[in-house]
């Protein structure tokens, strides 16, 4: 689950995500020979098509969104890392607690639990980094999701971590407050294709600004006119602020967030490795990165502000945005139990279709063999 951040992993900043006790589960009904037979359960209790049949030498995707399309994909991935599929296949279930399309990651804990019954079932020895990887390469270059790796990571690997996601990926472990998590579902349903493509379009925009300036040589040497190239960890939002002045209001912003997000994230990560977070500074960085998602990057709703603002109110002392926005879900940290409920059940009232209290859980696992 994305938590700190967000946004800025397609960019190659370092991202905070944590893997909580929402999973995905596939399991083995029979063994069948070539093919793959699915039965999605979540699909099948909200009434919509739950079944897939697919042959492991025919792996063309249907498309809009197609659940089959991910596990597809996810051995087309594999087979671009040298992986010929087997010869084995099966009649598998798979049922989650990861709401769809909520900014919870159910499509990389779909790809990460399936890679991880392959992994077992075709016995290819994958560690976790790499069931994340191909996982990524699977949403992201397979099926053409301007994803980045934060969720796919965060279920492989589990637990809170920092994680730096351009190649060479690498990560490692933080240690969190003592909190209670509390995330809620707007209800309102978003996709990634309608988000992320727009705001890397309006930062190029203002990128390609930028350049046209009179700037100096040692800050033009860290700006490109590609989002993803720009070395954003070198730059500091003061450097840039005045020219910012100059480019358009929305590509502006867009930049604005960007720094400023990253900033904020840095100082958080700092005081947790060093001993020195307290849940009150955690919190406050919570909230410092909700209000730029909002006001820079424009991704909440009015609907997702009374519902933060009651979750605020009754129990929560720091409430964000989870995922892409502009619906999804909002994660938030409690002192105890006790408060998440009280904030779970005002974000109830004030709206939310529903919600969990959460901690934070184990990566991909094989939990049993029949």
């Amino acid at each position: 689950m994305d938590f700190l951040n967000t946004h800025q992993d397609y960019k190659g900043l370092p991202v905070v995500p944590i893997a909580v006790n929402l999973r995905t589960y596939v399991a083995l009904l029979r063994r069948r020979s070539g093919s793959f037979k699915v039965h999605s359960l979540t699909l099948k209790e909200s009434g919509a098509e739950y079944t897939d049949e697919f042959e492991t030498t025919d792996l063309r995707t249907r498309g809009r969104g197609w659940f089959g399309d991910y596990l597809r994909s996810v051995i087309v991935s594999l087979q671009r890392r040298g992986i010929r599929p087997r010869s084995e296949g099966g009649e598998i279930i798979i049922d989650s607690s990861v709401p769809i399309a909520s900014g919870l990651a159910s499509s990389a804990a779909l790809e990460v639990a399936f890679c991880t019954f392959l992994n077992h079932y075709w016995g290819l020895q994958l560690s976790p980094p790499e069931i994340a990887e191909a996982c990524f390469v699977a949403e992201n270059s397979v099926m053409g999701i301007p994803c980045g790796r934060l969720d796919q990571y965060s279920a492989a690997i589990g637990g809170a971590i920092l994680l730096y996601p351009f190649p060479p990926v690498k990560y490692e472990s933080l240690p969190l407050v003592r909190c209670v998590f509390v995330a809620v579902d707007s209800g309102i349903r978003h996709s990634v294709k309608e988000i992320h493509p727009v705001r890397q379009r309006e930062i190029n925009v203002g990128l390609e600004q930028i350049l046209e300036k009179d700037i100096p040589p040692e800050l033009r040497a860290r700006l490109a006119k590609h989002y993803a190239s720009v070395a954003w960890d070198q730059i500091k939002y003061g450097e840039l602020e005045p020219i910012l002045r100059e480019v358009e209001e929305k590509p502006a912003k867009r930049i604005a967030y960007t720094l400023l997000a990253n900033e904020s994230t840095s100082r958080i990560v700092e005081a947790l490795r060093t001993g020195l977070a307290t849940l009150d500074l955690l919190a406050h960085v919570i909230n410092e990165q909700h209000e730029l998602l909002r006001d820079l990057y424009d991704v909440s709703t009015p609907e997702m502000e009374r519902i933060r603002e009651a979750m605020l109110t009754n129990g929560a002392l720091g409430v964000k945005i989870s995922g892409a926005g502009l619906g999804g879900c909002l994660i938030g940290i409690c002192r105890d139990e006790r408060d998440a409920w009280r904030a779970l059940e005002a974000a109830k009232a004030a709206g939310a279709t529903r919600g969990w209290t959460l901690s934070i859980d184990k990566g991909c696992s094989l939990d049993h063999v029949a």
